[in-house]
Parts: structure tokens; sequence; C-alpha cells
């Protein structure tokens, strides 16, 4: 019945979602907020990193499917991520998380125990894109380069940005935005937190942000 109701969703998958992904209601995403790093981000979400994107249509996340991603995640140690280099891709502007191997390990084990959940529907190649925490995007290609050097003197002030990440969320697509649908902890590890940036809170278009 699950399949069945998956392949529905499929079916009625919009031809643009968050973002310009092709989403259904009921997909999800894991991801990670970073709440420090609000301030800074000018796409119209809050700060988070993506930790796979899409993951399973929320047909398909029984009762153990929840357990075995519960335990999955419960694996890892809590990290700490810091933020101190601007990066692009054409029309992106992204701050690169250090280290970025418990994040890449984490989705690599998520895919490996579920094949189908494909990060970006492969079309960045089977392991995605790099962790990543998007500044602000969708710049026309006369104008990224110049706005983004812009940007970055703008914003280089308030780096480093510094997070310790408990847990991963869950989060589903309604059909208009992202909400939280569970918080997976990790599990903890001994040591203080890292001292939050403060600054500016910038506009917000939803609770949660998307992938």
């Amino acid at each position: 019945m699950a399949t069945e109701t998956a392949r529905a969703g499929t079916r009625q998958r919009e031809d643009s979602g968050a973002a310009g992904w092709p989403l259904a209601v009921g997909d999800t995403a894991l991801t990670i907020k970073v709440p420090e790093a609000d301030h800074l981000v000018r796409a119209g979400f809050p700060a988070h990193v993506t930790v796979l994107f899409p993951f399973l249509h929320e047909s398909l996340l029984t009762e153990e499917a929840e357990r075995e991603l519960a335990a999955i995640v419960a694996s890892y140690d809590s990290f700490d991520l810091t933020f101190d280099t601007f990066r692009r891709w054409p029309g992106v502007l992204y701050l690169a998380p250090s280290p970025h191997a418990p994040v890449t390990a984490l989705r690599a084990e998520l895919t490996a125990r579920w094949p189908r959940a494909v990060p970006y529907w492969g079309v960045f190649g089977d392991g995605g894109l790099d962790p990543h925490l998007t500044v602000t995007k969708g710049e026309g290609p006369d104008v990224w380069r110049r706005a983004y050097d812009a940007l970055e003197e703008q914003l280089a002030p308030s780096l480093p940005v510094r997070t310790r990440v408990r847990h991963v969320d869950l989060i589903t697509w309604d059909g208009r935005r992202w909400h939280d649908t569970r918080a997976h902890p990790l599990r903890r590890r001994p040591g203080p937190a890292p001292r939050a940036e403060t600054g500016p809170a910038a506009p917000r278009s939803g609770s949660t942000p998307p992938p």
C-alpha cells in the first residue's frame, strides 16, 4: 500500500517546487539547522546544511523505517561545524562547513540503506553536492560575480561562524513550504558548546529551510 501511495505521489509530482526542484506533497529531506548563521543568509530561508534531499516520501516512512533512521543518526557523535570560507557555484554563494566528513559519512550510510534516496535525484552524480550552507542564489550570469564580491566583502567580518550539531531534522514538503516533522538526536558528546555568533536576523519565508 505504501509503495502504491508513493507511486501516486510521484505521478502527481509538481513541475517546480521549492528552489525549482520537482517536488510532490509528502517529499522529505534531512537537514542540519544553523541558527548562528541566520543573519548571513539572503536566500529567503533559515540557514541550514542539507544532509540528504530528497529522502523517502512520507508514505514510505513506516515505524520500522523511522526506527532505523533514528538508530543510524544516533550512532554518530554530535559534532562541531565551522563556517569561515565563502565558495561559489554559478549563481550560488555558499559557506563551506569544516569538517564536512561527518555530514558526508552520514549521507553515505543513509543512501546505502535506502538506495532510492538519491541525492538531488542524481542531477549532480550519485554523491550529490558537497555539504554547503547557501547564503544567496539566483543572480543572473551577467551580474552574479560582481554582486557576490560585494556581499562577501559585507559579510566577511561576521566570520567564522561555529555551531554544535546535536540533531538532524526530518522535514516534509506540504505543497507550499517545508515544515518540521521530527528531530533525530545524535549521540551526545562531552565538551563545551561553541560560542554563538550574533547579528541582525535575516527575513524568513517559512519556519524551516528548503534543501
